[in-house]
């Protein structure tokens, strides 16, 4: 009995520390989110603590350090991303989150001992090609954070905001008309041949469309998805946004929406409530309690529940 009591609490000791660090990295995203990044860094550390392997993490770590002003931090972890795994150089060139790192000495080292790894992992890809995704992948990114910096300082409704919105529209056009030569060429083409950040470029560009273009294209990265050519959370986004377009409820809970009047954030019309944290987790999503908190919203399904008739009315949703 001894030892099969001793391999019971090597498990559960096993949860307990799984659990803790899921909380901490939570709290510390929330922290980011609030723009506390002093205690976000904190968070991040304790987490660190107990596991050292999740690139992702790693990356928003240095986000938080670079932007509370520790540098030596930020580049640390953004060097522990990098040996764990984190491939989008792209999108770590153009993050304005570690715009103050750039004049440091080490963001050469960094990027060139990124860039290095890169080069070995990449020697069988398609390099006009990635090239090109990266490309739409930068602009598509660069224009969307100078929209949510307008948008987040003076808010729709004005000179500023329509211009960039405009801007962005415009930009999106151009982006989708190289994405669907792509596609329609090539297929979806998967990580293998592109890379990760190429190859998660489609969903991006097509997220963006009209719906007749999400319609058209969803088929395909559903094929894609079986092949491991595309990312299964990033399909469920689109499932979802495609079936409220539709005038269907969501499946996967991930479209948030936010009320005029009150400019309160919700989440739109959700099939099956009770059981979409199982649908959530076979594709990788987390808990919707962790997720929509992001808007300050509190999951409570019961009261989702009560609230869901006449949000669907609201939406426009079929029964």
């Amino acid at each position: 009995m001894r030892k099969i009591i001793a391999f019971l609490l090597i498990i559960n000791n096993s949860l307990i520390h799984a659990q803790t660090y899921k909380n901490l990295i939570h709290k510390a995203d929330s922290c980011y989110t609030a723009e506390n990044y002093k205690t976000s860094v904190d968070y991040y550390e304790k987490a660190f603590k107990i596991e050292h392997t999740k690139p992702n993490d790693f990356y928003n770590a240095a986000c938080s350090a670079a932007l509370s002003k520790q540098d030596k931090k930020a580049f640390k972890w953004l060097n522990l991303a990098i040996d764990n795994g984190y491939e989008n150089i792209t999108h770590l060139q153009i993050d304005a989150d570690l715009k103050s790192l750039h004049e440091n000495k080490e963001w050469k080292n960094t990027t060139e001992k990124f860039q290095k790894k890169l080069d070995i992992l990449e020697a069988h890809y398609d390099k006009p090609l990635q090239k090109e995704l990266l490309a739409i992948y930068a602009e598509d990114q660069d224009i969307r954070g100078e929209f949510m910096k307008i948008y987040k300082d003076k808010g729709p409704g004005n000179k500023s905001f329509d211009s960039i919105n405009n801007l962005m529209r415009y930009k999106d056009s151009i982006n989708l008309l190289k994405v669907i030569k792509i596609l329609d060429e090539k297929g979806w083409v998967g990580k293998d041949i592109v890379g990760s950040q190429a190859n998660q470029t489609l969903f991006l560009v097509i997220q963006h469309a009209d719906l007749k273009y999400q319609q058209k294209y969803m088929p395909m990265m559903r094929e894609a998805v079986k092949k491991g050519n595309a990312n299964g959370a990033s399909l469920a986004l689109m499932e979802d946004r495609v079936s409220l377009r539709e005038g269907r409820k969501q499946i996967y809970g991930s479209q948030i929406g936010r009320d005029n009047e009150t400019k309160i954030f919700y989440v739109s019309s959700l099939e099956d409530p009770d059981n979409v944290d199982e649908r959530r987790a076979k594709i990788g999503l987390p808990p919707m309690a962790d997720y929509v908190s992001k808007w300050q919203i509190k999951w409570d399904v019961e009261q989702y529940k009560k609230d869901l008739p006449a949000l669907m009315i609201k939406e426009k949703i079929k029964n």
